[in-house]
């Protein structure tokens, strides 16, 4: 009888076992991506707040959270500290933050370029040459920084002709208002912000350097082989939510306005900025815009600046001391040390319809 009672409860044990380990073989796997606040990523707002993360991350059998997070650079911290699977950041945040601290990442999508959403703006001055001498508020070491050199370059000075004064994102706007700032660099929405002060003359902004600042998902590596369907998923929901913004209708003007409200503006305000953004609404786009030479003509100017700047890890030997992959295999830089990606595969299966 006692036996009879073990065999039952054994039996029952190992049912209950077995219910339990195909529950957890259900379960889909989940993936987390941070984004921040950024006329080009808003579309990732849009994407999760109607399903159409959901919808394809089911297709793929898998759990897709976006998360947003307030602070661009802090989420790129995170991301590179193992907090988050993917995150939004530009290609020089790419190469000087996850990659330079020895974190593998590929740039899944390069959603758009800035087309003059990045801008050194002044008070009481109207080109250039008239920054000599001044201090510029803008977040060092990011884009903004980057922008500036350019801006400085195309004007026959360097960095050593200003003093540059940190300024974090959130801070950079309001700081504007103060008698004592004279020159700013910065990004939208904050640029949009500071060009409504009376005094504020934008005098260079990113369609001077077409294609410099890249606005990208970036995913890790290792995490994308393992998992090709997160790529697919992302993906997928990406350029479905380009296709319904560049169409001419009802759904496409409350898209907009659904992200211009999540971004502290309204659709007119939100349109100026897509306006100064060079989004690619097609895969093919994309495709024909990130080409290998693209890609190493665009990064040569940012290793540069990086490498100046020290930003390519500690005893970065030169420029090229990261290793890139383009989007046709080839490495540009030390092959043995490649920690940047640029990928067009899962962009190419959505051209073809493989998606």
């Amino acid at each position: 009888m006692i036996f009879r009672l073990l065999q039952s409860l054994t039996l029952a044990a190992a049912l209950s076992l077995s219910a339990v380990f195909a529950h957890a073989q259900e379960e889909p796997k989940k993936f987390t991506v941070a984004w921040s606040i950024y006329v080009g990523w808003m579309p990732w707002y849009y994407i999760e707040e109607t399903g159409l993360m959901d919808k394809w991350a089911k297709k793929y059998g898998i759990d897709v959270e976006l998360v947003q997070i307030n602070d661009y650079i802090e989420a790129i911290n995170m991301y590179t500290a193992g907090r988050f699977d993917a995150a939004t950041m530009t290609n020089m945040d790419l190469l000087t933050i996850p990659a330079a601290s020895g974190v593998d990442t590929t740039a899944l999508i390069t959603g758009d370029y800035s087309n003059g959403n990045d801008a050194v703006v002044l008070k009481n001055g109207d080109s250039m040459e008239d920054i000599k001498g001044r201090d510029v508020y803008l977040l060092e070491l990011s884009v903004s920084h980057y922008t500036l050199a350019r801006a400085l370059e195309s004007a026959g000075m360097t960095e050593r002709d200003i003093t540059v004064v940190n300024t974090s994102d959130a801070d950079i706007a309001s700081a504007f208002n103060d008698p004592a700032v004279q020159a700013s660099t910065l990004w939208n929405p904050q640029l949009e912000e500071v060009l409504k002060h009376p005094d504020a003359v934008k005098v260079f902004d990113s369609t001077e350097i077409p294609g410099e600042i890249l606005d990208i998902l970036a995913v890790k590596t290792e995490t994308l082989e393992a998992n090709p369907e997160l790529g697919k998923a992302l993906t997928g929901a990406w350029f479905e939510a380009m296709s319904i913004m560049n169409a001419d209708d009802a759904e496409a003007k409350a898209a907009k306005q659904m992200m211009a409200a999540a971004a502290g503006t309204d659709l007119d305000g939100y349109q100026v900025q897509l306006d100064a953004t060079e989004l690619f609404y097609t895969p093919q786009q994309k495709l024909d815009f990130l080409t290998s030479e693209q890609a190493e003509k665009t990064m040569s100017f940012v290793t540069e600046f990086s490498f100046r700047h020290g930003l390519l890890g500690e005893g970065a030997p030169a420029p090229d001391a990261i290793g890139i992959e383009l989007p046709d295999g080839e490495i540009w830089g030390n092959k043995n040390n490649v920690k940047m990606r640029f990928n067009n595969h899962f962009t190419q299966m959505a051209a073809d319809g493989e998606l």
